[in-house]
């Protein structure tokens, strides 16, 4: 007897803010508001969630004007991040949507005296038999919707949806091309005022004495604030505010800070801390093959930047004992927690607002300078402070990608086919975000007179994709497995979440270690991986970027081809790469093909902006991203120390989508990092016959690779 169909549920984020006028708002002029709790961050959600209102809605997306989230006003829709805004509000809303139209429709059919089954609606215009009409606005009035969402309400089939699966025009970039101020460093509110924050050169170390004498002769000064070892100061410009932090900085003294790991052998550094130990998942082989012999493989990942065009900004103004932030945190709500904490107010004295700022993709120091810039606004007189990073402060204090260090064993027959596959993985916890603990998260409340310890970062449950371990368990279909995950316990480098977490590094990992068993077996990469897979998904995303790119073509000297395919967190989308490489003095990648399936495609033209992005970005962790440092300094605070890939570098991007609008939609944004990782390690053996496992691929690491090798 099969066992009885789940009971009919909200959508999580819906039943977590039911009230469906938190969602949607009709008003006077002919307009709808949609009020999302997840921000636009350059990755197109408000476009790609404005689409889905206006099919539920039956109106021009036109017509629709997406509110920036606020804890005054919007659902509490937790963090933007992991690839979940479709999933979570796409489906929210398109629920809550669907609900408003059903009411609308209800009390159309009472006010026309027509059977609401007999109503159409057209761009907001509700008409029936007889030329009866009228509308959404003509309604407003009648129709309450303070009411919680129900689950009878029911959705546009595929079929019946007109926005949805189509490419739209970005609703975000008239604003960003006319330069209008949708971006928080350009918010210029009535009375504002600067600020900047004197931070130590050296990581871990604590401000013991300061001189302010200097300082208080510069022109244009209002304030110094001291609280413990959090310093700043807050001018009547940004000019007289960096002026006065430079002299501020002369009279400062600070301890000793912590010391850093050797850069050159992070991987011994990962593996000698005190760990939390995890074991992911076990698979025990059906038989038993006794190995031939033993593959033994190490791949690495350095700490990586954020590293943002802008740095980050925040403004912050006190009422009495309110206070209000304007930030780009990809958490309000979150960072509303916190910010309550550190100020010792009920968060509902406390209004956290999103404004756009520049991309991070992960917990940069947008959240950190929203602390800092209320704990100066104190000092403002009721004034808005506004307050920026600098470059060195962005480079130096801002929480890293965690380095990781990945040991594969992979056990093969006489055959050289595998029976036995081990995955290790050591690296520092890949999440501290706010909000989410008892203690603050934010990098000012660790330096304030009682200041808060600093959080050990952890990793989000495997259930969520998990952390260090993200893809780490393989997707093909091997005999036997065991992965096992060890979190540092100490962190001297601050790490948080970066685009991917662990994915990258394990996806990289994986991917290299089949391509050199298939290498071994003189099987091509593409069919071996194949051969290994049972989800047709997964073969059909691999095929398709093999015909795109017409895989294999002919050798030519200092060319090479690889490929990469994984499905980010093992349950998101599908994406597949290959990659051309030039091995000339350096790496060039000339020509990234993707295939991607990320089920229901909401607006084709976002994922594959996605897409595009997340290869480019990709190319530049490979190619160049690295955070330096000495044993005491971090010494990558520019773009000359730290290098990003240049519009000069950029490969040619080719993508291809598999749609298919019956599944669920899934994100894409964080899809083809792990693949173009994998594909271009795997072109560079193919163009040079060496194997390079330790990122990024620099000219040093080759050489070191080529010399290992001979």
């Amino acid at each position: 007897m099969s066992a009885p169909s789940p009971a009919p549920q909200l959508p999580a984020s819906l039943a977590a803010n039911p009230r469906l006028s938190s969602w949607v708002t009709f008003t006077g002029e002919g307009r709808v508001a949609i009020s999302p709790g997840k921000v636009e961050i350059g990755q197109g959600i408000v476009t790609a969630l404005a689409q889905i209102a206006a099919d539920e809605l039956d109106v021009d997306v036109g017509r629709i004007e997406m509110i920036r989230a606020s804890t005054a006003i919007s659902p509490n829709e937790g963090v933007t991040s992991g690839s979940l805004s479709i999933q979570q509000s796409g489906r929210a809303l398109r629920h809550a949507c669907a609900e408003v139209r059903q009411r609308f429709l209800a009390a159309a059919s009472e006010r026309l005296g027509v059977d609401a089954a007999l109503l159409n609606i057209d761009d907001g215009e509700i008409s029936g038999p007889g030329n009866v009409r009228t509308s959404y606005w003509e309604l407003a009035g009648d129709v309450s919707l303070d009411h919680d969402a129900t689950i009878g309400a029911i959705a546009k089939s595929i079929a019946e949806r007109a926005v949805a699966g189509h490419s739209a025009q970005r609703v975000d970039i008239p604003d960003k091309v006319f330069a209008r101020p949708r971006f928080i460093h350009d918010l210029a509110l009535p009375g504002l005022v600067h600020g900047r924050v004197l931070r130590p050169d050296v990581p871990g170390g604590r401000l013991t004495a300061l001189d302010q004498d200097a300082t208080r002769a510069i022109p244009g000064l209002i304030a110094i604030i001291r609280d413990g070892g959090f310093a700043g100061v807050v001018a009547d410009s940004e000019a007289a505010a960096k002026a006065a932090l430079k002299t501020l900085r002369k009279g400062a003294h600070w301890s000793a800070g912590q010391p850093l790991p050797d850069e050159d052998d992070l991987a011994g550094f990962l593996k000698s801390q005190p760990v939390e130990t995890t074991v992911i998942d076990t698979k025990a082989a059906a038989t038993t093959h006794k190995p031939v012999k033993t593959l033994r493989r190490q791949y690495t990942r350095p700490y990586i930047a954020h590293a943002s065009i802008a740095p980050s900004c925040a403004i912050a103004q006190w009422t009495g004992d309110r206070v209000h932030v304007w930030t780009h945190s990809q958490g309000v709500y979150l960072l509303r927690a916190d910010l309550a904490i550190v100020l010792k107010l009920p968060a509902e004295n406390i209004v956290v607002e999103h404004m756009e700022g520049a991309g991070c993709y992960g917990h940069n120091a947008a959240d950190d300078v929203a602390l800092d810039a209320a704990l100066l606004a104190k000092g403002a007189g009721g004034r808005p402070v506004r307050v920026q990073w600098s470059r060195h402060d962005e480079m130096s204090h801002a929480p890293f990608g965690a380095a990781m260090a990945i040991e594969i064993e992979a056990d093969l027959d006489a055959d050289d086919e595998i029976v036995g596959w081990r995955h290790v993985i050591w690296s520092n916890g890949h999440a501290a975000r706010p909000g989410r603990a008892a203690q603050p998260a934010l990098l000012a409340a660790s330096e304030i007179e009682n200041p808060y310890p600093r959080m050990i970062s952890t990793n989000p449950p495997a259930a969520n994709g998990g952390g260090g371990d993200r893809n780490s368990v393989p997707l093909y279909d091997l005999p036997a497995w065991a992965i096992t995950s060890h979190r540092l316990l100490t962190m001297p480098v601050r790490t948080s979440a970066l685009r991917t977490l662990g994915g990258q590094g394990n996806v990289f990992a994986i991917e290299s270690m089949l391509d050199e068993i298939a290498t071994l077996r003189g099987e091509d990469p593409v069919a071996f991986r194949l051969r290994h897979l049972r989800d047709e998904r997964a073969k059909d995303i691999i095929r398709t970027a093999a015909r795109r790119a017409a895989w294999k073509p002919e050798k030519r000297a200092g060319i090479g081809h690889g490929v990469g395919f994984a499905r980010y967190k093992n349950t998101g989308a599908y994406c597949a790469a290959i990659a051309e490489i030039e091995g000339a003095d350096d790496i060039r990648v000339r020509r990234l093909t993707l295939a991607v399936d990320v089920g229901e495609v909401i607006n084709p033209d976002g994922v594959i902006n996605q897409i595009e992005g997340g290869a480019i970005q990709a190319t530049s962790w490979v190619l160049k991203e690295r955070v330096r440092f000495d044993r005491t300094h971090i010494t990558s605070t520019s773009w000359t120390d730290y290098p990003i890939l240049r519009f000069s570098e950029v490969p040619a991007v080719d993508v291809e989508i598999i749609q298919r609008p019956e599944i669920e939609p899934v994100g894409a944004g964080e899809a083809a990092h792990g693949p173009v990782t994998a594909a271009i390690a795997n072109a560079i053996y193919d163009c040079l016959g060496v194997r390079v496992r330790d990122l990024p691929f620099t000219r040093d690491k080759i050489i070191a690779a080529m010399e290992l090798a001979s």
